[in-house]
């Protein structure tokens, strides 16, 4: 059979050779390296026999399938560990996650806490050094269900009940068998570091009417040295929690008499939120948008008629009733219906199009109590969203726009290593999605002609479009090396058909608009979370809520250092000014913990000569300067980080 590599070329193999017999037909380094294997688009074990003409791609540890199948390995290898540490717990499921992996267990009478890592993870390392092979096998319902029920599994049998013949494989490594459909690395010997991370409860099957069992989390490696490094940057994202520096830098605060997931921003998070608010409106007034307002509330039926109340119904808050029968409201959890009915609020010509309208709306999502995480994962959020309703001819040149606007935010906040995500629909389930074929085809098509033309670095991903029309989105890597979605823009011919949405071409005929989703922030709430994590509170000074401090050295310079004050709050210039009865160190420090970009000293030397002395946050004193000086050098600096954006 002829096996073809992702670089074009041919090998030749006996049929039932493996992607490892490939691999170490090129290399032997290679073959010791091979986790798993991408076979006709498809994650297999690298050692399953291939019967036929296939393209094989070989995955390692630098591939994100091959982490996945890593981490998915590892899970196993902790339930085997389980099993022989305690005898008789049942087992949930261990997929996988972004980092690591984790398994939910029932222990029984058992009872596990964190206390029990070390001997959890000495047994785990223990069965790796064994190097079992993790062997497949395909086995038929009726012996799978005999075999959980000899064991008294319900969670297994539970997960089997919806499994047909053909659809079930166990996989095994030492005396440990699981039911999973894989793929697995080849033997456990690859996995060299182990650490358990933390320990939580979770309902099986995430149902509150279901038993809590015990999920244990845990990360592993193929080297100790990149075990060590993955927790030393843990201990520096402690440092940089959003959490933890939104408390300190006093941006925002949660109450629970106001309830969860409601944040409440305080003087100087709101002056940051309107700084960024600012920043885009300006740059979206340039790009021809124009501003509107829409309620907190809508109802029902405006929903209903969207599709959001179908798919996302669930995760709304509940309807609010009003003593007129039969009407319904709903907390608005999104702003397009809203704007689709502005926009059909009069006649609309093929001549005005595209019409852009943006909004800071907020919304409203009914987010389980265990999923709300500081600012990232919300139940009231405000979005930065604008609708672009356009003729068809229109649709790529303003989606281009778009991402120039998308590239001018990154620039300014220093988001400057991404990857654009072209995200498609599922093709093995269009249940998911609401319209046509051919409007989703046309759709897709404009998203990846847009995004070649601007010349962006893209990765495809199916399965991760919007309900309504596919997407681009934006994945932006943040100091620490994370990978955020932020920006996205959506191409929609679904909700303008829904609304019957209609504007007059050239040949006096009535047509439907197109109609483009856009967030280059995405929610407020999030991004800034994201913000201040990646800068770890040092805001860009044009950003920063408290730009400039101001500290006189004793009280008799006071006069002066309140005229230089006022006279930089008149250029709008933001910051305080500390006349407290402390020592000038003490005021130092206590503007370096508040992050303050620039502190201006001042004492007799500056009072006699009409200056002031700067000092920059983390770079120490710069010398002195005139007021006017300052003033010049402050907005240059400004300037120079927002660039400008011509629309």
């Amino acid at each position: 059979m002829k096996i073809t590599l992702p670089d074009g070329s041919v090998r030749e193999f006996e049929k039932g050779a493996t992607s490892l017999d490939v691999a170490k037909d090129i290399s032997q380094g290679l073959a010791r390296n091979v986790l798993v294997a991408e076979v006709n688009g498809e994650v297999w074990d690298a050692t399953r026999p291939i019967l036929e003409d296939s393209n094989v791609k070989l995955l390692t540890w630098n591939d994100t399938d091959g982490k996945s199948t890593f981490w998915h390995s590892s899970a196993h290898l902790l339930a085997e560990a389980l099993e022989a540490l305690y005898p008789g717990v049942k087992l949930g499921i261990g997929p996988a996650i972004e980092t690591g992996f984790y398994y939910d267990v029932d222990f029984g009478e058992h009872e596990v806490s964190s206390d029990d890592f070390p001997t959890i993870e000495a047994k785990m390392k223990q069965l790796a050094k064994q190097k079992n092979a993790y062997a497949r096998q395909e086995i038929s319902k009726v012996d799978a269900i005999a075999h959980y029920t000899e064991k008294g599994d319900e969670y297994k049998l539970d997960l089997l009940d919806g499994l047909d013949d053909g659809e079930i494989t166990f996989y095994t490594q030492g005396n440990f068998t699981d039911l999973c459909r894989g793929p697995h690395i080849p033997n456990t010997g690859f996995i060299k570091a182990i650490k358990l991370m933390n320990v939580a409860g979770a309902y099986w099957r995430g149902d509150e009417k279901n038993k809590m069992l015990t999920r244990i989390y845990g990360v592993t490696f193929p080297k100790p040295k990149e075990l060590k490094e993955y927790l030393q940057l843990l201990e520096e994202a402690k440092k940089r929690d959003h959490r933890k520096l939104g408390k300190e830098l006093e941006l925002f605060t949660f109450s629970k008499n106001v309830g969860q997931g409601l944040p409440l921003w305080m003087p100087k998070g709101a002056t940051l939120r309107d700084r960024l608010t600012e920043f885009l409106k300006k740059a979206q007034t340039k790009a021809g948008y124009s501003q509107v307002v829409t309620p907190h509330i809508g109802s029902k039926k405006l929903y209903e008629t969207s599709g959001h109340y179908a798919k996302y119904g669930e995760d709304s808050f509940q309807p609010i009733h009003t003593p007129d029968e039969d009407e319904e409201f709903l907390l608005k959890p999104m702003n397009c219906p809203h704007h689709c009915e502005i926009f059909s609020a009069r006649p609309r010509s093929y001549k005005e199009l595209p019409v852009r309208f943006a909004e800071f709306g907020t919304v409203y999502r009914y987010e389980q109590s265990g999923e709300l995480h500081g600012l990232t994962r919300v139940r009231g959020f405000t979005q930065d969203d604008a609708h672009i309703f356009c003729r068809p001819d229109q649709v790529k040149e303003e989606f281009k726009k778009v991402i120039d606007l998308v590239l001018y935010v990154f620039k300014a906040l220093g988001f400057e290593d991404f990857t654009a995500q072209i995200s498609l629909r599922d093709p093995e389930n269009k249940t998911k999605y609401i319209g046509e074929d051919e409007a989703w085809d046309k759709a897709e098509q404009q998203i990846k002609e847009a995004a070649e033309e601007k010349g962006l670095n893209t990765i495809i991903e199916y399965g991760e479009a919007a309900f309504y029309g596919p997407k681009l989105d934006f994945m932006v890597k943040d100091a620490l090396g994370r990978s955020w979605q932020l920006g996205t823009i959506q191409v929609d011919y679904n909700l303008p058909e829904r609304f019957k949405l209609e504007y007059v071409g050239a040949d006096n005929q009535r047509h439907r608009p197109v109609m483009l989703h856009r967030a280059p922030f995405g929610s407020l709430e999030r991004f800034i979370a994201i913000l201040i994590e990646n800068c770890a509170g040092n805001f860009p000074l044009w950003l920063a809520p408290e730009q400039i401090a101001v500290l006189p050295i004793s009280e008799k310079y006071i006069d002066y250092t309140t005229q230089v004050f006022k006279a930089l709050e008149a250029k709008d210039i933001s910051g305080y000014l500390d006349n407290r009865d402390e020592k000038i160190g003490r005021k130092i420090r206590d503007a370096e913990v508040k992050k303050i970009p620039y502190m201006l000293i001042i004492g007799e030397k500056e009072q006699e000569s009409q200056t002031i002395s700067i000092r920059k946050k983390g770079e120490g004193d710069l010398g002195s300067m005139t007021l006017t000086e300052f003033e010049n050098y402050f907005g240059k600096i400004i300037s120079d980080s927002l660039g400008t954006f011509e629309g």
